[in-house]
């Protein structure tokens, strides 16, 4: 753990390297990471991108010449850690803002986040928290889990899906789109099967994907991260499953065909980023960022949060508050913001923090991911804040 602390310590640093010499003023801005805990295989390349993306934006003049300094550490997927961090943050380090990660932490840290009115940008893209009348100091930038999971379901039935089986760990993050699944199986006339278990860092599961076998669904979600998906699919492969599995967003990326092999061609994932080094202009940048190693998606979306960031604090500087309420009334003038190709464009409004409600499908072929089509789920208030 403590190598994987030097490191990151080392990247923001050296990212800070490239700002401007002179720094007459900083920024700080929280970081609460998961790099060595249970989601931290996803985790690791999210803080990267954060802290690269740090370094980026400080090369282009910051925020109209202060700099950011991104305060960044492994909570190693631990609530109590999380708030630990949290407090630490707004009391020592005085921050108006944070990125943060997982869905158990963000709605933990809720009731301070509120109280407090600091900036809270979450890597969990909890439906839950797009309502600003409960939440009005969170934001996220990738299309919410309720929305993807829409989506998925859409898909599927147009694919002709007459059963579904939702599979996920028994964790705030896994369970949280499912209730809006089932609604939306059951607007479509969708038979649902009985749940299935996986955890985030299983290595067998066999027993699950025997029920679901009886059940024999023509599609299934899979509301893991990559490791776990990998062994899903793995196993549903031995067993002869001709079953589709439509995949969340941190649990399909680059790295899924290493991982799952030829078995991953029976996936298709939901993806609100653009994958690593795909031909869209903000991609350049991005790219050039990691000095020749090689990400998954997931660095693609801490890019953006901290693009989204840094573009509130500029409309809140220019307005002449740059403190938590002010940046969050500024993210809220933010419509149809273009990411140069990275995600749709966003948009966020003081009823309605939906980034967007597009992203992409994608699939795999010879080992590579490609975009199978771009989807797009209706705008409408009464999906906001679930």
């Amino acid at each position: 753990m403590k190598k994987l602390f030097m490191s990151l310590a080392v990247v923001l640093a050296l990212s800070l390297a490239l700002a401007p010499a002179v720094m007459a003023k900083e920024i700080n801005v929280g970081g609460i990471f998961d790099i060595t805990g249970a989601t931290g295989a996803v985790g690791k390349d999210y803080a990267k991108g954060a802290v690269a993306a740090t370094g980026y934006f400080n090369a282009q003049g910051g925020v109209d010449g202060e700099m950011l300094k991104l305060i960044a550490n492994d909570y190693a997927y631990k609530i109590p850690e999380a708030v630990n961090l949290y407090k630490q943050y707004k009391s020592v380090d005085k921050v108006n803002v944070i990125q943060g990660w997982g869905t158990g932490d963000t709605n933990a840290l809720r009731p301070l986040i509120n109280k407090d009115k600091i900036v809270f940008f979450s890597a969990s893209y909890d439906g839950n928290l797009t309502n600003p009348k409960k939440t009005p100091y969170n934001f996220f930038i990738g299309t919410s889990y309720s929305t993807m999971i829409r989506l998925a379901l859409l898909y599927a039935k147009e694919n002709g899906c007459k059963k579904f089986v939702f599979i996920y760990p028994d964790h705030p993050y896994g369970k949280n789109p499912i209730p809006a699944g089932k609604d939306f199986a059951k607007q479509l006339g969708l038979e649902v099967g009985p749940d299935q278990i996986v955890g985030l860092r299983a290595i067998d599961a066999t027993s699950q994907l025997l029920a679901l076998k009886k059940f024999n669904p023509e599609y299934a979600w899979i509301g893991g991260t990559t490791p776990s998906t990998a062994v899903i699919l793995k196993d549903a492969a031995k067993l002869g499953l001709k079953t589709k599995f439509m995949v969340n967003c941190w649990g399909f990326d680059e790295n899924l065909p290493k991982l799952a092999g030829k078995a991953a061609e029976n996936s298709f994932g939901l993806m609100p980023v653009a994958p690593w080094g795909a031909d869209v202009p903000g991609m350049k940048a991005v790219v050039e960022s990691a000095k020749g190693e090689n990400y998954t998606m997931h660095y693609v979306k801490a890019w953006v949060s901290t693009m989204i960031m840094v573009e509130g604090m500029k409309r809140a500087k220019k307005a002449g508050k740059l403190d938590g309420p002010g940046l969050k009334a500024a993210l809220e003038t933010i419509k149809d913001f273009d990411t140069q190709g990275l995600t749709a464009p966003i948009t966020y409004t003081p009823k309605d923090h939906r980034p967007n409600t597009s992203c992409a499908i994608g699939g795999v072929k010879d080992g590579k991911l490609y975009i199978v089509k771009s989807v797009k789920f209706p705008r409408e208030a009464k999906y906001i804040g679930w």
